[in-house]
């Protein structure tokens, strides 16, 4: 990584320490056109919340419940997209790795690896994300307690990278469903990472649908200001244009024309929680 590339990537990270930020975009790359309606639309709607953005979109959903299930491109043009995005767009970009491999490659063009929940554990990952001087966002696994995301930051954090955001997604209650213990907030802030609320992920019911998961997205605004007023820093939320058409996670998916009176809720939110 270029010292131009540390710069931003350390000027990044401060800002997202420093204020209340969203993370935002389809679950998967479905196409180079739509990604970027997207980014275009979530970084005007964050800009008039007066939040910094991030765009988020998957170049491959390696854990879908079956293997009929749509996964995206694959790395090589899914690389080449967000690059796209990112230069078109001018926001930074965020995509999910899944094996130690990918973390170097992944970083050319990423401003932040994100490790998926189901793999927070996974040592050898953790470390090649960190040394990959990149920011580091890691998804509470759905089993895990909020304490031991401390575990999780120390893997990362003993590359010398501590450039560490940690995400609640909520815990698994039973079969296919989740529910998030706004306790969770307050214990994880105590890591000394900027904590995320994925509000959509976490109103999902994996596999709910048999071949696919499930999810209910009127909650997603009803979680995202809990999220807020318990401590979140930022928050995570999927969108579409037409969620019932979304090739991935629809079902939780926010609808894209929602997006921007969401974020002047939460904006608000943060405003008067850190009014002095």
């Amino acid at each position: 990584m270029s010292a131009c590339d540390c710069d931003s990537g350390a000027r990044l990270y401060a800002a997202l320490c420093g204020g209340p930020f969203v993370i935002a975009g389809p679950c998967v790359l479905e196409s180079r056109e739509l990604a970027l309606e997207v980014a275009r639309a979530v970084k005007e709607a964050a800009a008039a919340a007066g939040l910094t953005a991030i765009f988020k979109s998957s170049f491959d959903k390696a854990n879908r419940t079956s293997l009929q299930s749509f996964r995206g491109p694959g790395m090589r043009q899914g690389l080449e997209w967000l690059a796209c995005i990112r230069e078109e767009s001018g926001l930074p970009v965020i995509t999910d790795i899944h094996e130690p491999g990918e973390a170097a490659l992944v970083g050319e063009v990423a401003d932040i690896l994100q490790i998926p929940a189901f793999l927070s554990r996974q040592t050898s990952l953790l470390t090649a994300a960190g040394e990959s001087g990149r920011i580091v966002n890691v998804k509470k696994g759905q089993f895990l307690a909020p304490w031991d995301m401390r575990h999780v930051y120390d893997k990362v954090a003993a590359t010398g990278n501590k450039k560490i955001l940690l995400t609640e997604r909520g815990t698994s209650f039973g079969y296919n469903n989740l529910v998030v213990d706004m306790r969770a907030f307050p214990l994880m802030k105590g890591i000394g990472a900027p904590l995320i609320m994925d509000a959509t992920h976490a109103v999902q019911m994996p596999g709910g649908l048999g071949a696919s998961s499930g999810g209910d997205r009127r909650m997603v605004s009803c979680l995202a200001r809990a999220a807020v007023a318990a401590g979140a820093d930022g928050v995570f939320i999927e969108c579409h244009p037409d969620p019932d058409k979304a090739l991935c996670d629809g079902p939780n998916s926010l609808r894209l024309s929602e997006l921007p009176g969401l974020l002047q809720q939460l904006s608000a939110m943060w405003s008067l929680l850190h009014a002095e």
